[in-house]
């Protein structure tokens, strides 16, 4: 069974008059590293906001690992199994070092503190931030405040990590950076990663895509055996039939 389904989801926001999802269908599976595709308002954020119970279908079922989030006693048990790992990594700092920060999420769910000792390492390490453990997380780069969200996230064992723009305001170096540690992540750890993008040289670090717009699934890329430069061509044809409307390069 796919670790998230959707079966004709669509959704309205309350203060709108048009979906801002219609009739999605989609499945992932676990371990799989994925993005979602589209411009500005193309409805990919509502999309990625569906799969953590964030946002509730307005029609349609979402599924996570066999919970329906229309069920309101499965919001939490969602929310545990999927990571978020927002755009401004500033608006989710609560502790005043990177350890504390990333130990922060563990500490509420009530794990023991040995264990939250060893799993905070473990993370930190993951990403690369460990030697940065002491460090104020206001002191930090961009790139590395994004890294500590990603320790952050993979503290609580999530089934998925759900970033959404994570690379919406780092440099170009920094978010290659975030990019490449995240598909390490994928690879060497079996993390299942979701991203939300309208930047398709981040998307060409995936292994598959799909293209939204105006709320519905335009198309899909599976990167099979293709290089990263041959997947990235690709998606460049798909950008082209989509107007150009998503960036072709950072």
């Amino acid at each position: 069974m796919p670790f998230i389904e959707f079966s004709d989801v669509s959704f309205k926001y309350p203060e709108e008059t048009d979906l801002a999802l219609c009739n999605v269908n989609l499945s992932i599976e676990k371990g799989e590293f994925v993005s979602i595709v589209g411009a500005n308002s193309s409805g990919k954020t509502t999309l990625g906001r569906l799969m953590n119970a964030l946002l509730i279908p307005t029609n349609g079922k979402v599924i996570v690992d066999s919970l329906d989030t229309l069920d309101t006693n499965n919001i939490i048990p969602v929310r545990k199994r999927v990571g978020m790992i927002f755009q401004n990594p500033d608006n989710q700092i609560v502790a005043t070092t990177v350890e504390e920060e990333v130990a922060f999420g563990p500490e509420n769910l009530g794990i023991e503190p040995n264990e939250i000792r060893k799993r905070v390492e473990e993370s930190l390490k993951s990403v690369g931030m460990y030697e940065l453990r002491d460090r104020q997380p206001h002191l930090l780069s961009g790139g590395q405040k994004q890294r500590t969200a990603c320790a952050r996230a993979l503290v609580t064992n999530p089934k998925l990590i759900l970033a959404d723009e994570p690379t919406g305001a780092l440099d170009s170096k920094s978010a290659q950076m975030l990019i490449e540690m995240m598909a390490n992540l994928n690879k060497d750890l079996g993390a299942t990663i979701l991203m939300v993008t309208h930047d398709s040289f981040t998307a060409s670090y995936c292994n598959r895509i799909l293209f939204i717009k105006d709320g519905k699934i335009f198309t899909e890329l599976v990167r099979g055996e293709n290089t990263r430069r041959q997947f990235f061509n690709k998606i460049l044809d798909v950008v082209a039939l989509l107007g150009g409307d998503v960036r072709d390069v950072r």
